[in-house]
């Protein structure tokens, strides 16, 4: 699943650690969302949605 989260977290300067610690998820976890290599729960992905202030389906692409 194609995603936004490295764009969205630069853009306020937030290293991965801090993006981590403000979802409450381990600095691995955004790396491999970030990255592709995990998708996350639903949970998370409202978790991501609400920092930002997006809708999840402005964060996440599923390529459909």
């Amino acid at each position: 699943m194609n995603n936004r989260l490295k764009v969205l977290r630069a853009e306020r300067n937030w290293s991965q650690a801090e993006l981590a610690g403000r979802l409450d998820v381990s600095r691995q976890a955004v790396n491999a969302i970030e990255t592709g290599k995990h998708d996350p729960s639903l949970p998370l992905a409202f978790r991501i949605a609400r920092l930002f202030n997006l809708s999840i389906e402005e964060i996440f692409d599923d390529g459909h």
